[in-house]
């Protein structure tokens, strides 16, 4: 199949999940064209059978903002009959699902180009309730050729909130435990807890220098900060406040997030909302286990006990009291890092999770020719 796909190129979830389904899907003989204002940030180097095409948005004095919806549309409508693409599939449904609906219409009478759309979290949950986004958001969903969420309770929360009557199918995130896999041999020295988001308030990252706080009362540990936004700076000053700032590293973006998860013990994902919780999973791969919050798809996510734990939203106390207990009880620990992996393994592969996407792309072009 020829696809295109159409995601945010940042540091986010969608766009992270987009671009390495794209890389798979190439990896199994697709031909892929990424469509975006920027090349995606895990897009690296040249990829047999992947093509990136850049959207260029003219700002005119005219328009308060850059029509950018407007000139995705263009671009996505170009790229598909110039490589004759059999489907269009976009991540994070605003606007980039108006945006496909768009090209759809440009080439009708002259192609089919049917679009899957794939929800995401903060898309349904914070931007799609937005009174200015909601109707746009529930038509363009509708309209879509074919629906997928990333978590049984996006896809019940999508059903709840919008009243959708297409039907909307659940394809977990997934993760390739070929490249996030443990360390090779153990590793020494002191104890490390590991943080993995964009840092936006939702992610509640100061919550994770609380913890590392509680935790450093009872047990000897230093916490990695990966990633970057408008967070950051109370992390810093909230550590600095603690007097913890010299246990913490803020690492900003990196590219190779797989290497530094397997340096890490404990994953701290204490976020107020989350959709599925991808830097959980991609821990979890790494044999590193996850102190997360109970909230939203996490919790189909992470068995507690078994290969994590779930705690509170917002409790520091619960949350500090199951990394003190990994961090005392190495073999506990250790079982359960193990219990991490398989899970990721057994469930969440991406040769268990790419057909179900391809099965999808097949569905939808079976029903439009």
């Amino acid at each position: 199949m020829k696809i295109g796909i159409t995601c945010y190129p940042t540091y986010g979830g969608s766009g992270i999940v987009a671009t390495e389904l794209g890389m798979e899907l190439a990896a199994r003989g697709h031909e892929v064209h990424f469509i975006s204002y920027a090349q995606p940030i895990r897009l690296i180097g040249n990829i047999e059978r992947v093509q990136f095409h850049e959207v260029e948005v003219t700002n005119y004095p005219l328009f308060a903002y850059p029509p950018y919806c407007l000139a995705l549309a263009a671009r996505m409508a170009e790229v598909a009959e110039r490589y004759s693409l059999d489907l269009l599939h976009v991540h994070y449904a605003i606007p980039h699902s108006v945006s496909a609906l768009l090209a759809r219409q440009m080439l009708a009478g002259r192609r089919t180009l049917p679009f899957v759309t794939t929800l995401h979290g903060t898309d349904i949950t914070l931007v799609g309730v937005e009174p200015s986004y909601f109707e746009i958001t529930k038509f363009s969903i509708e309209a879509s050729d074919g629906v997928t969420a990333v978590s049984d309770y996006l896809r019940r929360r999508t059903a709840e909130v919008f009243s959708i009557r297409s039907r909307v199918e659940t394809i977990p995130n997934f993760v390739n435990c070929d490249l996030y896999k443990p360390a090779v041999s153990p590793r020494t020295g002191r104890p490390r807890l590991i943080h993995l988001s964009n840092f936006r308030p939702v992610k509640r990252p100061v919550d994770c220098v609380r913890v590392l706080a509680r935790v450093l009362e009872e047990a000897d540990c230093e916490l990695w900060m990966v990633g970057d936004g408008p967070e950051r700076s109370a992390c810093e000053r909230t550590a600095a406040g603690l007097g913890v700032a010299d246990r913490v590293r803020f690492m900003g973006k990196q590219n190779n997030v797989e290497q530094l998860l397997a340096q890490a013990d404990v994953l701290l994902l204490p976020s107020e909302h989350e959709a599925f919780g991808l830097a959980a999973l991609e821990g979890m791969a790494c044999g590193v286990v996850p102190v997360a919050a109970r909230t939203g798809g996490l919790e189909e996510l992470i068995i507690p006990g078994r290969d994590g734990w779930l705690e509170p939203v917002a409790d520091i106390e619960s949350h500090a009291r199951r990394v003190v207990e990994l961090l005392q009880d190495r073999s506990a620990r250790r079982d359960m890092a193990e219990q991490a992996r398989q899970s990721a393994v057994n469930r969440f592969s991406t040769d268990l999770v790419i057909p179900r996407y391809e099965q999808c792309y097949q569905r939808v072009l079976a029903a439009r020719s």
